[in-house]
This record gives structure tokens, sequence and C-alpha cells, in this order.
């Protein structure tokens, strides 16, 4: 398989007109900000959307974009795999806010934390929760070796599923007011 085109934030907002702007991230990370023109479909529900990708790379280049560019790059293989290309934004929307471009942030958008966060909060969370129940209950330490075990899988098949989990949580998904993804899908089909 051939490895996503990766570009740089500088490369991207250079040819933005010329995307089609797809965001992988969990809807409520989309909703506190996103690269100006992007479409939500979230890593997890990327499958349903392939016949309306497909036939929105007929028309144009799609640019995929994450928090940092780990589902992105994964989401580009997805794409590859259907006989469809995809560009990769380096470093996600971390790095296009940190090279003083701007996101659009909808009206009364609450901020959540990136994904990867919210995993090394709960990972680190549980994983001491362990260790502490652990001085009174031996066996409790097997739930911070399980969070290891699956840390480590986490890296080594470069999927993560905590953050799957996480992204189920209230805080993570839409708010009522944000576009939903039959809506993002009938426009992505022309």
């Amino acid at each position: 398989m051939i490895s996503p085109a990766s570009l740089s934030p500088a490369q991207a907002a250079a040819r933005l007109e010329e995307f089609t702007v797809i965001d992988v991230r969990a809807p409520g990370e989309y909703a506190s900000g996103h690269v100006p023109g992007a479409l939500n479909i979230p890593l997890d529900r990327l499958g349903e959307a392939v016949p309306a990708l497909k036939s929105a790379s007929a028309r144009g280049a799609l640019l995929v974009v994450c928090a940092s560019g780990v589902r992105s790059t994964r989401a580009c293989e997805i794409l590859a795999d259907a006989d469809i290309e995809a560009a990769t934004l380096t470093g996600g929307t971390s790095a296009w806010e940190g090279d003083g471009r701007g996101l659009d942030r909808p009206e009364g958008a609450r901020a959540t934390w990136p994904m990867e966060r919210q995993v090394r909060l709960a990972a680190g969370s549980l994983v001491v929760a362990g260790l502490l129940a652990g001085r009174r209950l031996p066996a409790a330490r097997w739930l911070s070796a399980g969070i290891g075990a699956g840390l480590v899988y986490s890296a080594v098949s470069n999927t993560c599923g905590m953050a799957a989990v996480l992204s189920k949580l209230p805080h993570n998904r839409a708010p009522r007011s944000g576009a939903d993804l039959d809506a993002t899908l009938d426009a992505l089909q022309g």
C-alpha cells in the first residue's frame, strides 16, 4: 500500500480551496474548532462514508484532518484500501493552529480536550487507581497491568480502543445544533 501524501499547514492552506476537507475527529472535538470548511466524519464511522467520499474524490482532492495526524493517517489508509486517494494534514489541527491559522468555531461550542489528551488522562487515572487499590487488594494491580498492555497494543497496532470508547461520551458528541453525518454525506454526494 502507498503511504498517504502529507501536507504541511502552509502547503494545505495554499491549496485549501482545491480540497474537500474531512475532519475525522469525534464530533465534540470538531465542534471545538476545525479547519475552515471541514466536514466531520468521525473515524469510527468512515466505513459508512466511503461511497460518498468516492463521489467527492471524483470531483476533487480530499484532505483528511484530525488533532495530530494519527487518525487522519489511519483514515487515509482506510480510504486507500477503497481506492480513494487522500492527503493528510501533518500535525493536524494542532499544527494548523500553531502555524497561526484560524479554526472555525461554531457559535456557543464548548471546548473539548483532544482525544489523545483524554486517553492519557483516562489511562493514567486507571493505572494510578489500580496501584492504589493494589495496596489493599493485590489483585487490583492487574488493572494497571491491563491498561499498560492495552497501551502497548495500541502503539503496535496504531489503533486505540480507549479512544473509541471515550468518543461515545456525551461531551465528545456533536451539539444538537451541529450537522449530522447524514447531512454531511448528502453534501459530499454532490
